[in-house]
């Protein structure tokens, strides 16, 4: 379990062909702070660590991962969000995250405004009945808050400290990014589809653009 607090911002040093997966090789100065068989979150992915060296993560991405996650486009140089678990004694500052992808989205708008910014990221339309506005969502393993919903796409602010401190600060328009809705809304939706109701998407806000 994970809170969507970004710890640190690692680099992908390599990224090697396994059978069906890969094993990444991850520059971050948390390494020294895990050991083999701990979970790690990587853009959002709930990733086992296989090696810890001083400065270097080593993990392996399966099949499933590969096909459901951006992980398989990352190249040499991508910067990747990093964040432990949350502990049984830790503070939930953002919201439970388990790690686990719903889909991916792509950033289509990335506008500043002031000292802060206005991400605007596309969903597939089987997520829409898990976003609400003012709700949370997980963009690359950021917990964010969804400011502006509409058909196919939501609107986040984020704050300079998040833009400095995490991969957004290498965003671009149509960049693939992993997202995972909030844990909550996934128990209701499918209480109320044993219940018999028809869903439809929940009724749109406003985008800002």
């Amino acid at each position: 379990m994970f809170t969507g607090l970004v710890e640190g911002v690692g680099e992908l040093i390599e990224r090697k062909p396994t059978s069906g997966g890969f094993r990444l090789r991850i520059g971050s100065s948390l390494a020294v702070e895990l050991a083999p068989g701990e979970s790690l979150a990587v853009n959002g992915v709930c990733l086992t660590v296989i090696l810890a060296e001083p400065r270097e993560i080593h993990a392996d991405v399966g099949p499933e991962t590969v096909r459901v996650t951006t992980l398989g486009w990352l190249s040499p140089g991508s910067l990747v969000n990093l964040e432990r678990p949350l502990r049984a004694d830790g503070r939930v500052g953002g919201h439970f995250v388990q790690g686990h992808v719903d889909a991916i989205g792509h950033v289509e708008d990335l506008r500043r405004d002031a000292d802060f910014y206005w991400l605007t990221v596309s969903f597939p339309s089987h997520l829409a009945p898990y976003l609400v506005h003012k709700g949370s969502i997980a963009v690359d393993g950021i917990s964010l808050t969804v400011a502006g919903l509409g058909v196919d796409r939501f609107d986040v602010q984020v704050v300079p400290y998040t833009m400095d401190h995490t991969n957004l600060s290498r965003a671009q328009i149509r960049d693939r990014v992993n997202l995972e809705v909030d844990m909550v809304g996934k128990y209701v939706v499918r209480a109320a589809e044993l219940a018999g109701l028809t869903l439809s998407g929940a009724r749109p806000g406003e985008v800002t653009r």
